[in-house]
């Protein structure tokens, strides 16, 4: 079964080289990495040239991050996806090989694990751990959602339901699991492990106003597909990482 592994980059040249290492690395043989560039003016490019096992690469202008996945959504010939983007890295060799597995046994379309937020500038320093736990849909209800960077897809699923909605900046990622998970009841397993370490510095909640934006863009998740969440249900989301903090590599 074929594997595809989507990462979008610009300018990218300080933090790609662990990602496309932590590919490399991967003891399963059959995976597509899938490099979509916006056009860097770095040295991203120089650097993904020095590994061989990338794919296919593409670079040009895009209208973002989520384009940049789209992009290479349709171009993957896996029958699984997964998107890496140019600040994470796989926790150790066999991810692949575990998900794959997983996916297999269980049967499930999706699959999502556990995550490790590290340091900008210290790879070793666990800041916050994302501890997922098994799935229940109504969750999401209560403010919870998968580690995006571990949520792996059959391709089938993309072509029937659709991919990223560009007409979010931020929860976009949030959307597309709402869409398949609570709307269209998509089967997803829990692969109890760390399998992505991502660096931390996110800009939803750099500030108050982005939190504000964030909700707001939370909200229309929701009414894009259609649902009805509680009153409380996209405030609860942030409050939910402050768990994380107190999780730190357990």
């Amino acid at each position: 079964m074929k594997l595809s592994i989507i990462t979008s980059c610009y300018n990218s040249a300080d933090t790609i080289r662990d990602t496309l290492e932590s590919v490399a690395r991967q003891d399963y043989s059959d995976i597509e990495h899938i490099i979509v560039d916006g056009g860097s003016e770095d040295d991203t490019l120089a650097i993904v040239s020095e590994f061989t096992h990338v794919a296919k690469v593409v670079s040009e202008k895009d209208r973002g991050i989520y384009d940049a996945m789209n992009k290479g959504i349709a171009i993957a010939t896996g029958d699984i996806i997964g998107i890496l983007n140019s600040d994470d890295f796989y926790t150790g060799p066999g991810v692949i090989s575990d998900v794959v597995r997983q996916m297999e046994q269980s049967g499930a379309d999706t699959l999502y694990a556990d995550l490790d937020y590290v340091s900008s500038t210290d790879k070793t320093k666990v800041v916050r751990s994302w501890r997922a736990g098994s799935y229940a849909v109504r969750k999401f209800y209560y403010g919870w959602m998968p580690p995006h960077p571990t949520f792996f897809v059959r391709k089938y699923i993309y072509e029937r339901y659709g991919t990223f909605n560009l007409s979010l900046r931020s929860a976009a990622d949030y959307e597309i699991m709402l869409r398949f998970l609570v709307r269209h009841d998509v089967t997803t397993t829990y692969l109890n492990k760390t399998i992505v370490q991502m660096r931390a510095g996110g800009q939803s909640n750099a500030s108050i106003t982005n939190r504000l934006r964030a909700n707001a863009e939370d909200r229309k998740a929701w009414q894009i597909n259609k649902l009805r969440p509680y009153l409380f249900t996209t405030f609860l989301k942030p409050v939910r990482k402050i768990h994380q903090f107190f999780m730190r590599g357990k």
